[in-house]
């Protein structure tokens, strides 16, 4: 296995993509979400031993791409304040909205 390339045991999660060449330095944030999303534990304990807590606490608080139970898993499990979460944090204007009422 080259060294910047994903394990193959992990090419099931990114069925979208060419898995073989996903570069694990240059699609970091990619990764951590899609594993922290769909990945089992063998798969989760790969990402946090390859790329570390404080890697997936800043995937967790600036990724939009997450659901909010992901989200508030690992806000519990790593200690993350919730206010810092962007995707659980309430869009303070909905310019659709604004829009239709008028």
């Amino acid at each position: 296995m080259k060294r910047n390339a994903l394990p193959k045991a992990l090419h099931r999660y990114f069925w979208d993509v060419d898995a073989k060449r996903l570069n694990i330095r240059k699609y970091r944030q990619f990764i951590i979400e899609r594993i922290l999303e769909f990945g089992d534990e063998k798969a989760i304990r790969w990402v946090r031993r390859t790329f570390g807590d404080d890697a997936i606490r800043q995937v967790v608080c600036q990724s939009r791409r997450i659901s909010k139970r992901t989200a508030n898993f690992w806000c519990l499990l790593l200690n993350i304040p919730k206010g810092k979460v962007t995707c659980l944090s309430k869009r303070s204007h909905n310019p659709l909205k604004d829009f239709w009422s008028a």
